[in-house]
Protein backbone atom coordinates (compact mmCIF):
# COMPACT_ATOMS: atom_id res chain seq x y z
CA UNK A 1 0.00 0.00 0.00
CA UNK A 2 1.01 3.45 -0.48
CA UNK A 3 0.79 6.34 1.69
CA UNK A 4 -2.74 8.15 1.50
CA UNK A 5 -2.17 11.67 0.78
CA UNK A 6 -5.28 13.68 2.39
CA UNK A 7 -4.92 14.22 6.48
CA UNK A 8 -7.14 11.81 8.12
CA UNK A 9 -9.27 13.36 11.18
CA UNK A 10 -6.40 15.17 12.61
CA UNK A 11 -3.95 12.78 11.94
CA UNK A 12 -0.41 13.42 9.58
CA UNK A 13 0.16 10.69 6.66
CA UNK A 14 3.15 9.39 6.32
CA UNK A 15 4.60 9.32 3.28
CA UNK A 16 5.45 5.73 2.67
CA UNK A 17 4.45 2.11 1.28
CA UNK A 18 5.19 -1.58 1.54
CA UNK A 19 4.54 -4.50 -0.71
CA UNK A 20 3.80 -6.85 2.53
CA UNK A 21 4.67 -9.84 0.51
CA UNK A 22 8.06 -9.20 -0.11
CA UNK A 23 10.74 -10.09 2.94
CA UNK A 24 13.61 -9.46 2.21
CA UNK A 25 15.87 -12.12 3.86
CA UNK A 26 19.12 -10.25 3.43
CA UNK A 27 18.46 -6.51 4.37
CA UNK A 28 21.43 -4.71 3.17
CA UNK A 29 22.07 -6.60 -0.07
CA UNK A 30 18.80 -5.13 -0.79
CA UNK A 31 20.25 -1.68 -0.19
CA UNK A 32 21.39 -1.05 -3.83
CA UNK A 33 21.92 2.70 -3.69
CA UNK A 34 25.21 2.29 -1.16
CA UNK A 35 27.00 0.82 -4.27
CA UNK A 36 26.06 3.26 -6.16
CA UNK A 37 26.25 6.39 -4.15
CA UNK A 38 29.98 4.81 -3.31
CA UNK A 39 29.16 4.58 0.66
CA UNK A 40 32.65 2.77 1.17
CA UNK A 41 34.74 5.60 -0.13
CA UNK A 42 32.48 7.99 1.39
CA UNK A 43 33.02 6.55 4.79
CA UNK A 44 36.48 7.08 4.37
CA UNK A 45 36.05 11.25 4.50
CA UNK A 46 33.08 11.01 6.83
CA UNK A 47 30.49 9.20 8.53
CA UNK A 48 28.56 11.71 10.09
CA UNK A 49 30.38 11.75 13.39
CA UNK A 50 29.16 14.67 15.64
CA UNK A 51 25.88 15.55 13.88
CA UNK A 52 22.49 14.72 15.20
CA UNK A 53 19.77 14.31 13.22
CA UNK A 54 15.87 15.06 14.41
CA UNK A 55 13.52 12.61 13.04
CA UNK A 56 9.71 13.69 13.53
CA UNK A 57 8.08 10.12 12.85
CA UNK A 58 6.52 7.74 14.31
CA UNK A 59 8.72 7.12 17.14
CA UNK A 60 11.80 5.40 17.04
CA UNK A 61 12.83 1.66 18.13
CA UNK A 62 16.52 1.94 19.77
CA UNK A 63 16.88 -1.74 20.39
CA UNK A 64 17.07 -3.02 16.82
CA UNK A 65 20.20 -4.41 16.66
CA UNK A 66 20.92 -1.69 13.48
CA UNK A 67 20.59 1.34 16.31
CA UNK A 68 21.40 0.04 19.36
CA UNK A 69 23.76 3.33 20.67
CA UNK A 70 22.48 5.47 17.78
CA UNK A 71 19.31 7.28 19.56
CA UNK A 72 19.45 9.61 21.86
CA UNK A 73 16.58 8.88 24.15
CA UNK A 74 17.04 11.01 26.69
CA UNK A 75 17.95 14.14 24.71
CA UNK A 76 14.23 14.70 23.62
CA UNK A 77 12.55 17.05 25.97
CA UNK A 78 10.00 15.43 28.63
CA UNK A 79 7.79 18.34 28.10
CA UNK A 80 7.01 17.40 24.40
CA UNK A 81 8.23 13.39 24.42
CA UNK A 82 5.84 12.88 27.35
CA UNK A 83 8.53 9.82 27.58
CA UNK A 84 6.82 8.68 24.20
CA UNK A 85 9.25 7.61 21.32
CA UNK A 86 8.65 3.98 21.22
CA UNK A 87 7.45 3.40 17.51
CA UNK A 88 3.99 2.72 16.90
CA UNK A 89 4.30 1.47 13.15
CA UNK A 90 7.72 0.75 12.48
CA UNK A 91 7.82 3.59 9.77
CA UNK A 92 10.00 5.93 12.16
CA UNK A 93 12.50 3.11 13.19
CA UNK A 94 12.64 2.20 9.53
CA UNK A 95 13.73 6.22 8.54
CA UNK A 96 16.42 6.21 11.61
CA UNK A 97 18.03 3.16 10.47
CA UNK A 98 18.57 4.42 6.62
CA UNK A 99 19.76 7.58 8.56
CA UNK A 100 22.25 6.12 11.01
CA UNK A 101 21.77 2.17 11.37
CA UNK A 102 24.83 0.54 12.10
CA UNK A 103 24.28 -2.29 9.57
CA UNK A 104 24.87 -4.87 12.61
CA UNK A 105 23.41 -8.39 12.92
CA UNK A 106 22.03 -8.17 9.05
CA UNK A 107 19.70 -4.52 9.99
CA UNK A 108 19.95 -1.85 7.41
CA UNK A 109 23.40 0.02 7.09
CA UNK A 110 22.28 3.57 7.47
CA UNK A 111 24.36 6.35 4.80
CA UNK A 112 25.68 8.00 7.54
CA UNK A 113 26.24 5.28 10.46
CA UNK A 114 28.39 7.65 12.73
CA UNK A 115 25.64 9.52 12.98
CA UNK A 116 23.28 10.10 16.46
CA UNK A 117 19.18 10.21 15.39
CA UNK A 118 17.11 11.67 18.05
CA UNK A 119 13.76 10.97 18.16
CA UNK A 120 10.26 12.56 18.28
CA UNK A 121 7.13 10.60 17.99
CA UNK A 122 4.00 12.66 16.16
CA UNK A 123 0.92 12.15 16.05
CA UNK A 124 1.08 10.33 12.20
CA UNK A 125 -1.27 8.42 10.70
CA UNK A 126 -1.42 4.71 12.41
CA UNK A 127 -2.20 6.35 15.68
CA UNK A 128 -5.34 6.15 16.65
CA UNK A 129 -7.48 9.39 17.92
CA UNK A 130 -9.23 9.16 21.41
CA UNK A 131 -6.58 7.18 23.12
CA UNK A 132 -4.39 7.79 26.08
CA UNK A 133 -1.28 6.54 23.62
CA UNK A 134 -2.96 9.41 20.96
CA UNK A 135 -3.10 12.29 24.24
CA UNK A 136 0.31 11.80 25.12
CA UNK A 137 1.72 12.18 21.59
CA UNK A 138 2.58 15.67 20.19
CA UNK A 139 1.45 17.17 17.37
CA UNK A 140 4.40 17.44 14.47
CA UNK A 141 4.87 21.31 15.42
CA UNK A 142 5.28 21.04 19.02
CA UNK A 143 7.95 18.61 18.26
CA UNK A 144 9.25 20.90 15.35
CA UNK A 145 9.61 23.46 17.67
CA UNK A 146 11.32 21.27 20.46
CA UNK A 147 14.07 19.86 18.24
CA UNK A 148 15.15 23.76 17.18
CA UNK A 149 15.59 24.33 20.28
CA UNK A 150 18.11 21.23 20.68
CA UNK A 151 21.69 21.11 18.81
CA UNK A 152 20.22 18.83 16.33
CA UNK A 153 21.67 20.09 12.96
CA UNK A 154 18.76 18.22 10.63
CA UNK A 155 15.48 17.12 11.40
CA UNK A 156 14.38 14.79 8.93
CA UNK A 157 10.30 14.38 8.21
CA UNK A 158 8.75 11.67 6.58
CA UNK A 159 5.12 12.39 6.33
CA UNK A 160 2.87 15.07 5.12
CA UNK A 161 -0.26 17.19 6.61
CA UNK A 162 1.55 20.02 8.29
CA UNK A 163 -1.47 22.44 6.96
CA UNK A 164 -2.17 24.95 10.41
CA UNK A 165 -1.18 28.10 11.37
CA UNK A 166 0.99 26.64 14.17
CA UNK A 167 2.70 24.33 11.59
CA UNK A 168 4.30 26.90 9.40
CA UNK A 169 4.82 29.05 12.46
CA UNK A 170 7.20 25.71 13.97
CA UNK A 171 8.94 25.58 10.42
CA UNK A 172 9.96 29.54 10.24
CA UNK A 173 11.20 29.00 13.97
CA UNK A 174 12.96 26.36 13.01
CA UNK A 175 14.27 27.55 10.17
CA UNK A 176 15.52 30.86 12.38
CA UNK A 177 17.71 28.57 14.15
CA UNK A 178 19.83 27.64 11.49
CA UNK A 179 18.01 23.78 11.29
CA UNK A 180 18.47 21.83 8.16
CA UNK A 181 14.27 20.84 7.34
CA UNK A 182 13.85 18.05 5.37
CA UNK A 183 10.59 16.94 4.20
CA UNK A 184 9.30 14.18 1.66
CA UNK A 185 7.16 15.37 -1.71
CA UNK A 186 4.50 12.83 -0.94
CA UNK A 187 3.57 9.88 -3.02
CA UNK A 188 0.31 11.24 -4.57
CA UNK A 189 1.20 10.72 -8.63
CA UNK A 190 -0.59 8.33 -9.13
CA UNK A 191 -3.45 9.14 -7.33
CA UNK A 192 -4.14 11.99 -10.13
CA UNK A 193 -1.76 13.93 -12.79
CA UNK A 194 0.89 14.85 -10.98
CA UNK A 195 0.05 14.73 -7.54
CA UNK A 196 0.24 17.49 -5.30
CA UNK A 197 3.21 18.12 -2.97
CA UNK A 198 2.92 17.24 0.94
CA UNK A 199 3.58 20.01 3.84
CA UNK A 200 6.04 20.38 5.26
CA UNK A 201 8.03 19.97 1.91
CA UNK A 202 5.58 22.50 -0.27
CA UNK A 203 6.79 25.09 2.80
CA UNK A 204 9.44 27.83 2.61
CA UNK A 205 12.81 26.81 3.76
CA UNK A 206 12.27 23.03 4.10
CA UNK A 207 14.02 20.76 1.52
CA UNK A 208 11.39 19.16 -0.85
CA UNK A 209 12.96 15.48 -1.49
CA UNK A 210 11.21 13.09 -4.33
CA UNK A 211 12.31 9.50 -5.29
CA UNK A 212 14.18 7.55 -7.86
CA UNK A 213 14.51 3.85 -8.27
CA UNK A 214 18.13 2.12 -9.35
CA UNK A 215 18.16 3.05 -12.65
CA UNK A 216 17.93 6.65 -11.98
CA UNK A 217 14.04 7.15 -12.94
CA UNK A 218 11.72 9.23 -11.20
CA UNK A 219 9.11 6.80 -9.05
CA UNK A 220 5.96 6.59 -10.59
CA UNK A 221 4.20 7.44 -7.24
CA UNK A 222 6.40 10.54 -6.49
CA UNK A 223 4.17 13.74 -6.71
CA UNK A 224 6.00 16.28 -8.82
CA UNK A 225 5.89 19.81 -8.70
CA UNK A 226 7.43 23.33 -8.07
CA UNK A 227 8.42 22.76 -4.72
CA UNK A 228 10.66 19.43 -5.56
CA UNK A 229 14.34 20.69 -4.42
CA UNK A 230 15.99 17.42 -4.43
CA UNK A 231 15.67 13.81 -5.18
CA UNK A 232 17.00 10.38 -3.50
CA UNK A 233 16.59 6.93 -3.65
CA UNK A 234 13.53 5.75 -2.95
CA UNK A 235 12.05 2.16 -3.63
CA UNK A 236 13.26 -1.42 -3.68
CA UNK A 237 14.64 -1.54 -0.60
CA UNK A 238 14.05 -2.66 2.78
CA UNK A 239 12.20 -1.25 5.97
CA UNK A 240 10.34 -3.10 9.25
CA UNK A 241 7.35 -4.56 8.46
CA UNK A 242 5.61 -3.30 11.43
CA UNK A 243 6.30 -2.80 15.34
CA UNK A 244 7.19 -6.62 15.90
CA UNK A 245 10.25 -5.70 13.93
CA UNK A 246 10.87 -9.51 13.05
CA UNK A 247 11.41 -8.93 9.34
CA UNK A 248 11.91 -6.26 6.83
CA UNK A 249 9.68 -5.87 3.98
CA UNK A 250 10.36 -4.18 0.65
CA UNK A 251 9.69 -0.36 0.66
CA UNK A 252 8.98 2.34 -1.22
CA UNK A 253 8.19 6.08 -0.77
CA UNK A 254 9.66 9.39 -0.78
CA UNK A 255 9.79 8.83 2.93
CA UNK A 256 13.31 7.00 2.70
CA UNK A 257 14.14 9.27 -0.16
CA UNK A 258 13.97 12.19 2.54
CA UNK A 259 16.04 9.83 5.46
CA UNK A 260 18.64 9.38 2.52
CA UNK A 261 18.87 12.79 1.74
CA UNK A 262 18.97 14.00 5.23
CA UNK A 263 22.08 11.07 5.54
CA UNK A 264 23.92 12.70 2.70
CA UNK A 265 23.20 16.37 4.50
CA UNK A 266 25.29 14.69 8.07
CA UNK A 267 28.42 13.30 6.32
CA UNK A 268 29.15 16.75 4.19
CA UNK A 269 27.58 18.55 7.76
CA UNK A 270 30.40 15.86 9.36
CA UNK A 271 33.48 16.90 7.38
CA UNK A 272 33.00 20.72 7.53
CA UNK A 273 31.56 21.11 11.01
CA UNK A 274 31.87 24.87 10.39
CA UNK A 275 29.54 24.83 7.69
CA UNK A 276 26.13 27.03 8.06
CA UNK A 277 23.25 25.27 7.36
CA UNK A 278 23.43 27.57 4.23
CA UNK A 279 26.52 25.92 2.86
CA UNK A 280 25.63 22.64 3.38
CA UNK A 281 22.45 23.41 1.52
CA UNK A 282 24.34 24.77 -1.41
CA UNK A 283 26.82 21.90 -1.71
CA UNK A 284 23.71 19.68 -1.84
CA UNK A 285 22.42 21.38 -4.73
CA UNK A 286 25.56 22.42 -6.81
CA UNK A 287 26.53 18.86 -6.37
CA UNK A 288 23.34 17.35 -6.90
CA UNK A 289 23.08 14.49 -10.32
CA UNK A 290 21.60 16.30 -13.31
CA UNK A 291 21.41 16.88 -16.63
CA UNK A 292 19.64 20.20 -16.98
CA UNK A 293 20.79 23.29 -16.28
CA UNK A 294 21.04 23.98 -12.24
CA UNK A 295 18.58 27.36 -13.43
CA UNK A 296 16.23 25.87 -14.85
CA UNK A 297 15.29 23.10 -12.03
CA UNK A 298 12.89 19.71 -12.62
CA UNK A 299 9.50 19.71 -11.60
CA UNK A 300 10.26 16.25 -10.81
CA UNK A 301 13.94 15.95 -9.39
CA UNK A 302 14.72 19.87 -8.44
CA UNK A 303 17.98 20.52 -8.54
CA UNK A 304 18.91 16.61 -9.07
CA UNK A 305 19.78 13.55 -7.04
CA UNK A 306 21.90 13.71 -4.06
CA UNK A 307 25.43 13.04 -4.42
CA UNK A 308 27.43 13.63 -1.17
CA UNK A 309 30.38 11.88 -2.32
CA UNK A 310 31.40 15.12 -4.93
CA UNK A 311 31.64 17.51 -1.54
CA UNK A 312 33.37 14.60 0.44
CA UNK A 313 36.19 13.88 -2.11
CA UNK A 314 36.64 17.52 -3.37
CA UNK A 315 39.25 19.27 -1.32
CA UNK A 316 38.51 22.68 -2.87
CA UNK A 317 34.84 22.68 -3.28
CA UNK A 318 33.32 26.54 -2.08
CA UNK A 319 30.49 26.23 -0.10
CA UNK A 320 29.77 30.12 -0.83
CA UNK A 321 28.40 32.44 1.47
CA UNK A 322 27.72 31.17 4.91
CA UNK A 323 24.80 33.88 5.22
CA UNK A 324 23.35 33.94 1.93
CA UNK A 325 20.38 31.40 1.36
CA UNK A 326 20.74 29.51 -1.55
CA UNK A 327 17.10 28.66 -2.25
CA UNK A 328 15.96 32.81 -1.10
CA UNK A 329 14.20 33.15 -4.38
CA UNK A 330 11.99 30.02 -4.33
CA UNK A 331 11.59 30.82 -0.72
CA UNK A 332 10.24 34.33 -1.22
CA UNK A 333 13.23 35.70 -0.04
CA UNK A 334 15.98 35.12 2.50
CA UNK A 335 14.89 35.15 6.45
CA UNK A 336 17.84 36.52 7.92
CA UNK A 337 18.34 39.54 5.16
CA UNK A 338 14.54 39.97 5.80
CA UNK A 339 14.74 40.48 9.50
CA UNK A 340 18.23 42.29 9.22
CA UNK A 341 19.81 40.42 12.02
CA UNK A 342 23.46 39.31 12.30
CA UNK A 343 24.58 36.15 11.02
CA UNK A 344 25.63 35.48 14.56
CA UNK A 345 22.00 35.09 15.54
CA UNK A 346 21.19 31.66 14.93
CA UNK A 347 24.85 30.34 13.15
CA UNK A 348 24.26 32.58 9.77
CA UNK A 349 21.13 30.88 8.98
CA UNK A 350 17.44 32.99 8.59
CA UNK A 351 16.69 34.27 11.72
CA UNK A 352 13.48 35.41 11.61
CA UNK A 353 10.00 33.66 11.56
CA UNK A 354 7.21 34.69 8.64
CA UNK A 355 4.11 35.91 9.86
CA UNK A 356 1.60 32.66 9.48
CA UNK A 357 -1.74 32.58 7.06
CA UNK A 358 -4.77 30.46 7.49
CA UNK A 359 -3.59 28.69 4.35
CA UNK A 360 -0.51 27.33 3.88
CA UNK A 361 1.39 28.93 0.75
CA UNK A 362 3.10 27.99 -1.99
CA UNK A 363 7.00 28.28 -1.84
CA UNK A 364 9.02 29.90 -4.61
CA UNK A 365 7.79 32.19 -7.49
CA UNK A 366 8.77 32.36 -11.27
CA UNK A 367 11.48 31.00 -13.01
CA UNK A 368 14.31 28.47 -11.45
CA UNK A 369 16.58 29.64 -8.83
CA UNK A 370 20.69 29.71 -9.12
CA UNK A 371 22.67 28.64 -6.02
CA UNK A 372 25.48 30.66 -5.51
CA UNK A 373 29.16 29.11 -4.80
CA UNK A 374 28.91 26.60 -7.96
CA UNK A 375 31.16 24.12 -8.28
CA UNK A 376 29.09 21.01 -10.18
CA UNK A 377 30.35 19.11 -13.13
CA UNK A 378 28.94 20.42 -16.22
CA UNK A 379 25.50 18.28 -17.76
CA UNK A 380 27.88 16.48 -20.06
CA UNK A 381 29.94 15.06 -17.27
CA UNK A 382 30.20 11.19 -17.18
CA UNK A 383 29.69 11.14 -13.81
CA UNK A 384 26.39 14.19 -13.85
CA UNK A 385 24.15 11.78 -12.00
CA UNK A 386 24.80 9.68 -8.85
CA UNK A 387 24.51 6.68 -10.84
CA UNK A 388 26.99 4.99 -13.23
CA UNK A 389 25.68 3.49 -16.00
CA UNK A 390 28.60 2.59 -18.36
CA UNK A 391 30.54 5.56 -19.63
CA UNK A 392 27.59 8.38 -19.97
CA UNK A 393 25.27 9.79 -17.89
CA UNK A 394 21.95 8.31 -16.97
CA UNK A 395 19.11 9.96 -18.59
CA UNK A 396 16.47 10.73 -16.01
CA UNK A 397 12.89 9.84 -16.86
CA UNK A 398 9.50 9.59 -15.16
CA UNK A 399 8.50 5.58 -14.56
CA UNK A 400 10.24 4.13 -17.60
CA UNK A 401 7.72 6.61 -19.81
CA UNK A 402 10.36 7.58 -22.47
CA UNK A 403 13.48 8.76 -22.57
CA UNK A 404 13.06 12.50 -22.32
CA UNK A 405 14.75 14.28 -19.92
CA UNK A 406 11.77 16.00 -18.05
CA UNK A 407 13.23 19.75 -16.33
CA UNK A 408 11.08 22.47 -16.17
CA UNK A 409 9.11 23.64 -13.30
CA UNK A 410 8.61 26.66 -11.05
CA UNK A 411 6.62 28.52 -14.04
CA UNK A 412 3.96 29.64 -12.67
Amino acid sequence: MRAVGAVVGALITVSVGFVPNAVAADAQSQQWYLESMQAEQMWKASRGEGVKVAVLDTGVNPNTPSLKGQVLVDEVPESVSYHATEDYSGHGTSMAELIAGTGSDGGLQGLAPGAKIVPYRVQLGGLKTGTAEYEKTPKAWEALKAAADTDAKIISMSFGGMTTEEDEAAINYAASKGKLLIASVGNNAEDGGSGYINYPAAYPYVVGVSAVDASGKVSKFASSGNDVDLAAPGQDFPGWCNTKFSSYCDREGTSPAAAIASASAALIWSAHPDWTVNQVTRALIDTAGRTWSKDNPSKYLGYGIVRPRMVLENANYDPGAADTDPLAEENGGDLLAKSGASSSAASSAPSDSASTSSQAPEKGSTGGTSAAGSSAESADDSNTLWIALGAAAAVIVIGGAGAAVLRTRRAR
